[in-house]
């Protein structure tokens, strides 16, 4: 069965877990399981329904590039500022420090 894991050691370590944490804290936490699980499960089937929904009503939306886009080079803004500190003048008084 299971890799070689026989039904009496699955019921030995089940004692166990039952010894180590008692049965209501292990219904408790089979119930908030089982509620995560149906929840989910909702959700899904209601997301499936929303989307079919909207996609029936709306048309397909065309995209267009009309608009110029405007790049932005971090690395041609970081050379700029550090020839332009290069190319400062340095104050006489600044130096000595």
């Amino acid at each position: 069965m299971l890799g070689g894991i026989s039904i009496w050691q699955l019921l030995i370590v089940l004692g166990i877990i039952i010894l180590i944490f008692g049965t209501k804290k292990l219904r408790n936490v089979g119930t908030d399981l089982g509620g995560a699980v149906k929840g989910f499960k909702k959700a899904m089937h209601e997301e499936e329904k929303d989307g079919d929904k909207k996609d029936a009503d709306q048309p397909q939306a065309k995209v267009s590039h009309e608009e110029a886009g405007n790049t932005y080079d971090v690395q041609a803004e970081e050379k700029r500022a550090a020839e332009a500190e290069e190319s400062r003048p340095v104050d006489s008084n600044q130096e000595r420090k």
